[in-house]
């Protein structure tokens, strides 16, 4: 533009970054935050927030935490916007002390944390293995008057697969049709990912065989391979194959882990018989 003797305005550039963030172009994006700097056009919290995202996306944490960093100092607010940003960029490169530090900041700076809020937050918590944690932040919901939803109990009922508390997540299962919540793939997965963890075989079945064509929900690959391996680990061989060859039925093609729980749940079955 400078070479056809047009200047870019403050539109141009936010309108600019904006398509980078949404392009997943990070580095073009912050590059062209620097321009608007050099060529002193005044930033404001949109071109900030399209930045933080962009490096969220990007899986730029460190970024996304500096230049929320850079707002004060620029006279600039942070927004809850701003905020679930650099949260989110702190969960997905496993950060889960820095997520909950900038929840804990935001009502310092008389902000509200929403539903992306806490489900960034609690999938930090999650991600990092604190199940714990992110029960404590799926309590805490209701006092700041945020209501749970699908991926809120996904996140938290995964958190609970992740740390061997199987009970625990299928307490949180049967506890979502009272909060008028459905479960979906994910949701089912992770619970049965955590009967499958605990060694519980008919819990597994039950929520593939029973509860999920109630919900009418789809099974996945992940959902018949953690039940697959659920009955692998319980020695009910004849199960998981029976499992197996329902898969193609289901227009779902059997993967490496779906072969390898089979088999496995033949090797076991053959070891239990030739001990009787």
């Amino acid at each position: 533009m400078p070479e056809a003797r047009v200047v870019p305005d403050k539109i141009t550039y936010s309108a600019t970054i904006s398509a980078f963030e949404k392009g997943d172009q990070w580095q073009l994006a912050l590059s062209l935050l620097s321009l608007m700097h050099e060529a002193r056009v005044v930033l404001d919290e949109i071109n900030y927030n399209s930045a933080i995202s962009a490096c969220e996306k990007g899986g730029q944490w460190q970024l996304a935490l500096n230049l929320l960093s850079l707002m004060p100092e620029a006279r600039l607010v942070p927004k809850e916007i701003t905020y679930n940003a650099g949260i989110s960029a702190c969960e997905k490169c496993g950060q889960w002390q820095l997520a909950l530090n900038l929840l804990s900041l935001m009502p310092q700076v008389r902000l509200g944390p929403n539903e992306i809020t806490y489900n960034a937050a609690i999938s930090a918590c999650e991600k990092g293995g604190e199940w714990q944690l992110a029960l404590n932040l799926l309590s805490q919901m209701p006092g700041a008057k945020v209501f749970p939803n699908v991926i809120t109990y996904s996140a938290v009922i995964s958190a609970c697969e992740k740390g061997g508390q199987w009970q625990l997540a299928l307490n949180l299962l049967s506890l979502m049709p009272d909060a008028r919540v459905v479960p979906n793939q994910i949701t089912y997965s992770a619970a049965i990912s955590a009967c499958e963890k605990g060694g519980q075989w008919k819990l597994a079945l039950n929520n593939l065989l029973s509860l999920m064509p109630v919900e009418r929900v789809v099974p996945n690959e992940i959902t018949y391979n953690a039940a697959i391996s659920a009955c692998s680990k319980g020695g009910q061989w004849q199960l998981a194959l029976n499992l197996l060859s329902l898969m193609p039925d289901a227009r779902l093609v059997p993967n490496e882990i779906s072969y390898s729980a089979a088999i496995s749940a033949c090797e076991r079955g053959t070891v239990i018989g030739g001990l009787h």
